[in-house]
């Protein structure tokens, strides 16, 4: 549990995604599967969890490859649940593109296990007699809670049996002591409430629509569970036949990361030299653009240069808030 946070308001995940979007690279190839929705920038993949619903109708069809990734990116606000989940996913494409992963631990999958169940194997030490609470259904959970003796409480949009509805999350979560979000819970929309929510309880931000951004600590996430790709191809082929869980046994591999204060603050310096270093770059270029075009012209590359600035901005917002929880030896090397 994240006692103290950066962000105020909680709509700020949203500008946070989209600061990284800011480059000019492009989408290649988008599938929208059953179950997942992708999206390739060259070598690069983001994933999101597809809607329940499509509708047969899409205004884009062959329209979407080609487009900037930041064009795409900005569905991720839309209400549509469509185009929020095309966003969500050319944003993890854009995050590929720019962001490393963090200091994280490799659940290996299991010959004859349930691999989409991975993360809860790997905190199942924790979970003993505790109010555990999942926000998602996840494919064999059943089966994993009676087989480990946890007792789970499932919130789901659409409940199936033993399952609560949405609006039960205004109950039980303000008493959970583990919290299991869905990342899907970002693309659409439920994200701020359910962390304003979950504030007292230990936070794990999981699956493949799970954006790497160690600044989610300071929304009160505790442990990011995401997904680092093994298999390009077989990705593309499951989420095109409409795979779901299968994904897990050959296509991706989960990751842990704890967003305590040390592996945050290593992992946010990373980022800011990166993006101190292209501010740089950027602001090299507008003088010698302006050495050769008049004042009152737009340096073309201004838009960038501004994202990339307030990124900054955010990044230096979450060191600042986070360096009076390092331990003092941490604090005395980086001063160092």
């Amino acid at each position: 549990m994240n006692a103290m946070h950066a962000y105020t308001d909680p709509r700020e995940v949203y500008d946070l995604l989209l600061d990284y979007c800011g480059a000019t690279a492009t989408a290649t190839q988008l599938t929208l599967g059953r179950v997942w929705t992708l999206c390739e920038a060259g070598l690069v993949q983001g994933m999101s969890m597809s809607p329940d619903e499509i509708t047969r109708t899409l205004p884009w069809p062959g329209t979407l490859a080609g487009r900037p990734l930041r064009e795409l990116a900005a569905w991720v606000k839309e209400w549509d649940p469509q185009h929020a989940a095309v966003g969500m996913a050319a944003c993890n494409a854009a995050l590929g593109l720019r962001a490393s992963l963090p200091h994280s631990e490799l659940l290996e999958p299991l010959a004859n296990g349930d691999n989409n169940l991975r993360v809860f194997d790997h905190f199942l030490p924790q979970l003993a007699g505790r109010r555990v609470v999942v926000v998602g259904r996840y494919p064999g959970l059943d089966r994993w809670s009676e087989r480990h003796g946890v007792d789970l409480t499932v919130l789901e949009r659409r409940p199936g049996a033993g399952d609560l509805p949405d609006p039960a999350a205004e109950w039980v979560l303000p008493d959970a002591e583990w919290v299991f979000l869905t990342a899907s819970s970002i693309p659409n929309k439920t994200f701020p409430r359910l962390m304003s929510l979950s504030r007292h309880a230990t936070v794990v931000l999981m699956g493949p629509t799970l954006p790497w951004l160690a600044e989610f600590h300071h929304f009160g996430v505790d442990y990011l569970a995401g997904i680092e790709v093994v298999d390009p191809s077989a990705l593309r082929q499951v989420v095109a036949e409409g795979g779901g869980v299968r994904l897990f046994d050959q296509a991706v591999r989960y990751r842990v990361a704890r967003l305590d204060g040390t592996a945050t603050w290593e992992w946010l310096r990373r980022h800011i030299s990166q993006v101190a270093a292209e501010k740089d770059r950027l602001n090299r270029a507008m003088e010698q653009w302006y050495a050769h075009h008049p004042i009152n012209q737009r340096f073309p590359q201004l838009a960038q240069r501004e994202s990339v600035g307030l990124k900054l901005s955010r990044l230096d917002t979450c060191a600042h808030a986070l360096w009076p929880r390092l331990p003092p030896e941490q604090r005395k090397a980086a001063d160092g």
